[in-house]
């Protein structure tokens, strides 16, 4: 027996709700990421035994190295150390930049690939070799992993020719194989608070006066976020 609101062969009404939502959620995949700088102009920067906290500074903000506010180059954080109120995020990968920053006037106004030898062999080196990623929920910390093992990590890649006293060529910290939290992501909810922090241990080096590295670290995964639509 036919049903007679239904035409023949048009199937099942779909299930579309028979009331206005009044939110949706929205799906997808984002990177959070913030920066942190080392070294100065005048004086040599003392890595060994350093708790450097990171996603502490927001976009606009002054802080983690940088005496001007941070660009969206350095973070795109918008509430510092904090997810906003209506979003998530399920972190499943985390990578670390290694870059070069100049502290000429303080302020760091050029962050760029490395090109100098002796900078990767007296900045970079340890920095890689050294740098150890944690977790800061506040009350609990948790070790990530060192920075050889973080997405960008995995040694010093590259080549520096010299050319009549010119060097030429560039050296970065390469690409890791491992990418952390593949199977069991670390979940921060909306409206909690975090840090990443990159910890030295009593044997790293120290960067040379006028020598300086900024540290990017990116977390990768998905995130969900509240959209108000009204009563």
């Amino acid at each position: 027996m036919s049903h007679p609101l239904i035409s023949q062969g048009s199937g099942y009404p779909s299930g579309v709700p028979q009331t206005i939502p009044t939110n949706l959620f929205r799906f997808g995949e984002i990177t959070l990421y913030s920066t942190h700088a080392f070294g100065n102009n005048t004086a040599t920067s003392n890595l060994a035994n350093t708790t450097n906290r990171m996603f502490v500074t927001q976009l606009g903000g002054t802080g983690q190295g940088f005496s001007q506010g941070l660009s969206t180059s350095e973070t795109n954080l918008k509430e510092a150390g904090r997810i906003p109120s209506g979003q998530a995020y399920d972190v499943f990968g985390v990578a670390g930049q290694v870059m070069k920053w100049t502290p000429t006037d303080g302020a760091g106004t050029t962050i760029d690939p490395i090109t100098n030898a002796s900078l990767a062999a007296s900045g970079l080196a340890t920095v890689v070799n050294n740098g150890i990623f944690s977790w800061d929920f506040t009350q609990t910390k948790v070790f990530i992993c060192p920075l050889m093992l973080a997405g960008a990590g995995g040694g010093i890649f590259g080549a520096v020719a010299d050319s009549a006293g010119n060097q030429v060529g560039a050296l970065n910290n390469g690409n890791g194989g491992i990418w952390m939290y593949r199977k069991n992501p670390v979940a921060l909810p909306g409206n909690s608070t975090f840090a990443v922090e990159l910890n030295f241990g009593t044997r790293a080096g120290t960067l040379a006066a006028a020598v300086g590295l900024a540290v990017r670290c990116v977390l990768l995964g998905y995130y969900k976020s509240v959209i108000e639509i009204g009563n």
